[in-house]
């Protein structure tokens, strides 16, 4: 059985690029909580002492954008201390309405435009695209109910214990932006030990690296990783490092740009599995980008969780226009109990679960605004919220069809 590292990084929710996800986001949830009909598709830029919010928005709500993005900042922590401030700095708004062309497309679909009378035919996808869906087992140690990969689950948990340690001010000395990286030994498919912790953290400028180590050790690396996955069953053998360059005190869109969805492995699955290129943070459940992925993600899930395999990718493709997906293909990586064509054909029969994007939206309740929470820390194998594609609800079901 072969041995080999895999690597997987994530960011907190003041790092640039994370920032621009949460104020998309963030617009999004005000809006859809006023217009669950508005299609929207947000872009935000940042930089220093500005931020551009940018995109094509259709709706009857009146939505504060310039108020709900330095409110956003504000929540983050990037107040007039922080060298990026959310009452200063600029808000520039350039927003225009969905073109007419897409709006045709996703409010009445190709198959209605072609007869069909089924009301779940009737929304088009609202962008052409292939979307992953992916869930494991590996992580069952640590979050026996995520079906992650382990080393992005853990990126995941070091950045929101961060996060958490800051806003309660246990570690007073840290400050918004931040990255983490973990790389995890492997035999197979198998993960045998935590080889290496990196976290990159901005911080106030009268802190000590030594202390900053030690706190971070003692805080985050011990709540985050079990002994059981530590070199020697001991975490001082963790090579751990902490600010390689020495110091990270200007941080935030004060020393980097950042840019909407920039970030579309650390909101997957941290490069174990494929992805389809599309991000999230900003698009209403019209885009498949987002409204697909989600359900794919939850089939896969539910189908790992009923023993279908021990790890399983799900892709399922779109036309812009058309209801019914183009494909849908499954790869369990000779895991599987059954085979992966039985597995299909359950899927293509939409006896258990419709890819359609109407189907979708009814199925996991995704014109609500809830979107703001997944835009740091991970879209899928969140333990910390209470999300609909994370379900395990037809376990039973997809055992009893596929006879398990």
């Amino acid at each position: 059985m072969s041995s080999y590292l895999f690597t997987s990084e994530s960011v907190t929710e003041g790092h640039p690029d994370k920032v621009c996800d949460k104020i998309a986001d963030s617009i999004l949830d005000d809006i859809i909580g006023h217009d669950p009909q508005a299609r929207v598709a947000c872009e935000v830029a940042a930089t220093t002492g500005m931020v551009l919010v940018m995109g094509e928005i259709t709706t009857d709500h009146y939505c504060n954008v310039a108020g709900v993005t330095r409110d956003t900042l504000l929540r983050i922590g990037y107040d007039s201390a922080q060298g990026f401030s959310s009452s200063s700095c600029a808000v520039l708004v350039s927003i225009d309405e969905q073109s007419p062309d897409i709006w045709q497309g996703v409010g009445q679909s190709l198959e209605a435009r072609e007869g069909s009378e089924d009301p779940l035919d009737y929304r088009g996808a609202g962008d052409q695209g292939m979307m992953f869906g992916f869930a494991c087992r590996e992580s069952e140690l640590v979050a026996p109910d995520s079906y992650m990969p382990l080393p992005i689950y853990l990126a995941h948990l070091l950045a929101r214990l961060m996060g958490e340690a800051r806003h309660s001010e246990l570690l007073p000395m840290l400050m918004p932006d931040g990255k983490t990286q973990i790389t995890v030994g492997y035999e197979g498919f198998t993960p045998r030990v935590v080889k290496t912790a990196l976290i990159s953290t901005q911080h106030v400028p009268d802190i000590g690296a030594p202390r900053l180590r030690r706190d971070l050790y003692e805080h985050i690396l011990l709540a985050a990783v079990p002994g059981s996955l530590c070199p020697n069953g001991d975490h001082r053998h963790i090579e751990f490092l902490v600010n390689p360059t020495g110091k990270f005190v200007i941080g935030g869109p004060e020393a980097d740009s950042g840019l909407t969805g920039r970030k579309i492995i650390v909101d997957t699955y941290g490069g174990m599995s494929r992805n389809g290129g599309g991000a999230f943070s900003g698009k209403d459940p019209s885009k498949v980008d987002r409204s697909a992925s989600y359900y794919a993600r939850y089939v896969a899930k539910n189908l790992v969780a009923a023993g279908v395999a021990e790890r399983l990718e799900l892709q399922v493709s779109y036309a812009i226009a058309r209801a019914r997906p183009l494909s849908l293909t499954v790869e369990t990586f000779g895991t599987g109990k059954v085979e992966d064509e039985r597995i299909v054909e359950l899927l293509a029969s939409r006896d258990l679960f419709d890819f359609r994007p109407q189907a979708i939206i009814n199925e996991l309740d995704l014109l609500q605004p809830i979107y703001e929470q997944t835009a740091a820390y991970g879209h899928f194998g969140r333990t910390d919220l209470t999300l609909p594609w994370e379900r395990l609800d037809k376990v039973d079901a997809v055992g009893q069809a596929l006879k398990l």
